[in-house]
């Protein structure tokens, strides 16, 4: 069995199997967690014997990039094997902020129209090992501020192991992220958003790109089982925690959504809401026929919208020359090359 990704209640219950002291279960989290460490043979506070028989029964999940690549921009796009697949990693510096993007699945069911890792399908959902494995590589070599859940997947589709994570990544014992540091990035699963709303203190980022049902559809096949008119009220209703930051995510293309009219649906949806909304340039991806605006467009929409009183930025385009921009990993063709 694994302890990656485990808790201390749930290392002092697989201990108290075997009969081992309960109190190991703290000293193996801050083994793991703390100090970086996955060979039990240097966990030196734990006696012998009781190495012995956790090297017996248990292992430590440790598996390295077999491959990156450096943005011009510095951005950093990481490749790990898990299993018979691959997974991408994008580590952003920006000043003294350093926000790594983690990885929920391999590939994605949700086949947004304008999105690689929903070209390339899904293959499979991360273990909360296998997503802390990304974090626990990468910060061994370069600093670490922010987590964002944007990586390949929908993490709602992924919400339990996603939730292990964050968890992990939260605690004071562990790597103690600030929740104001976190964030989780969803289309709109509307279930597993209300348990996410209800049960947590961590950022929402969810994917609009249209506040128009058909249009949205177009893009996103999620919106005809979760428009996003109930995605919104969903928050509003459920949004304990009025601290979380909350942010509605918008690919901008030329001419499509983009117009007047988008301006003022997306100011009546979000008119009940504290929220920020993050302006996306298109990066073109395979076999999505749809046109990026031009950067005097852009700003327009931006300025129409900050005149409806929401804070609107638009997010630099970081890693395009490795495709690490928003939209583009995918390992379809790397399985190819790395098998």
């Amino acid at each position: 069995m694994d302890l990656l990704g485990k808790n201390i209640v749930e290392l002092s219950a697989e201990l108290a199997k075997l009969d081992l002291p309960k109190y190991i279960g703290s000293q193996i989290f801050d083994w793991i967690y703390n100090k970086g460490v996955s060979d039990f043979d240097q966990m030196s506070n734990i006696s012998k014997n009781n190495r012995t028989t956790l090297k017996q029964h248990f292992s430590i999940y440790n598996v390295n990039y077999i491959d990156k690549m450096v943005s011009s921009d510095g951005t950093i796009k990481f490749l790990f094997p898990t299993d018979d697949y691959f997974i991408e990693t994008a580590y952003i510096p920006d000043g003294d902020r350093a926000t790594l993007c983690v990885s929920t699945q391999v590939g994605c069911k949700m086949n947004c129209k304008f999105c690689a890792t929903g070209k390339q399908g899904f293959q499979k959902n991360l273990s909360s090992a296998e997503i802390i494995n990304q974090f626990r590589v990468v910060v061994a070599e370069y600093p670490i501020t922010n987590i964002v859940f944007m990586g390949m997947g929908e993490p709602f589709d992924n919400t339990a192991e996603v939730l292990k994570s964050a968890d992990i990544f939260s605690n004071e014992k562990a790597y103690n992220i600030s929740n104001k540091k976190i964030t989780v990035s969803t289309v709109g699963i509307i279930p597993e958003m209300k348990h996410f709303l209800l049960n947590t203190k961590y950022n929402l980022a969810v994917s609009m790109h249209s506040p128009f049902d058909e249009e949205r559809s177009a893009l996103m096949p999620i919106q005809k089982k979760y428009p996003i008119s109930d995605v919104v009220e969903t928050i509003v209703r459920f949004n304990d925690y009025k601290n979380r930051n909350i942010s509605f995510e918008y690919i901008v293309f030329g001419k499509l959504n983009d117009t007047d009219a988008h301006v003022k649906e997306i100011a009546r949806l979000l008119n009940k809401l504290s929220c920020k909304i993050n302006l996306i340039r298109f990066h073109q991806t395979p076999d999505a026929d749809l046109p990026a605006t031009d950067e005097n467009r852009l700003l327009e929409f931006q300025n129409k919208l900050k005149q409806k009183g929401f804070v609107t930025t638009i997010r630099a385009s970081r890693g395009t020359d490795i495709n690490a921009a928003c939209g583009l990993l995918s390992t379809k063709m790397l399985l190819k090359e790395y098998s």
